[in-house]
């Protein structure tokens, strides 16, 4: 299978690579800015089949052309992609200035929606669309000071999903959304300084990785999720 992974240089997207990778039918195209660790993910594949683009999907206005042709240059079809890039800035609401505000919309809800525009041709009946929220981002759950606009962009990508889920059926491609809750990564250290999850970030890469492949067979247009704690 041909799967793209967004925001693979270091947590949850990168043990979600590995865990996939391990399958050497698998195919897997990994983007993030880090290009050392990205570099380092690609040799830790012991079948050869990651590869990495870097790209920043934090610039405002980002010309995504050469993130396309490269996808196109590598893949025929996309039967998986992973919009698991993420940005979080801790801080209460009047102390956020725009441009964080803006970074943390253009990552988490902006890109994913440029990512999916600019590969539909790719796309085929069977293709599975799996956005990476949190719980921050899903109704009804327990909300955290500084975290308002984070929560709010990854609660736009989740309406996005049941929307695409909608728009998407006639293709026969599956579009779900996955909520994780604390996982021990450099983001949830950042949010939450001193905290341990009880999820490790290889647990939760492995999960995806199943949910990724199996997933699509069983679900459509859902927001699950997979929390232990919110933190």
């Amino acid at each position: 299978m041909n799967i793209l992974i967004t925001g693979g240089s270091r947590g949850i997207g990168r043990e979600t690579a590995l865990s996939i990778a391990a399958d050497r039918n698998n195919r897997v195209i990994v983007t993030g800015t880090d290009e050392n660790a990205l570099r380092k993910l690609e040799n830790e594949a012991p079948n050869e089949n990651i590869s990495r683009f870097l790209f920043d999907f934090c610039a405002t206005g980002n010309n995504y052309s050469n993130f396309t042709e490269h996808v196109f240059s590598v893949f025929s079809i996309v039967d998986i992609l992973i919009n698991n890039a993420g940005s979080l800035v801790n801080k209460k609401f009047n102390e956020l200035n725009d441009s964080e505000v803006r970074k943390m919309m253009e990552v988490n809800y902006f890109a994913p929606v440029a990512v999916i525009r600019s590969l539909f041709p790719l796309f085929r009946k069977g293709s599975h669309i799996i956005n990476i929220s949190s719980m921050g981002g899903f109704q009804g759950s327990a909300k955290f000071d500084g975290l308002s606009c984070y929560s709010a962009s990854k609660a736009a990508l989740a309406c996005l999903t049941e929307c695409l889920a909608s728009e998407f059926r006639e293709y026969g491609i599956s579009v779900n959304c996955l909520a994780p809750g604390s996982v021990t990564t450099e983001m949830l250290s950042s949010a939450f300084p001193g905290y341990e999850a009880p999820v490790s970030a290889r647990e939760m890469g492995n999960f995806i990785s199943w949910f990724a492949l199996e997933g699509g067979k069983l679900f459509n247009g859902k927001i699950l999720p997979v929390a232990l704690t919110t933190p």
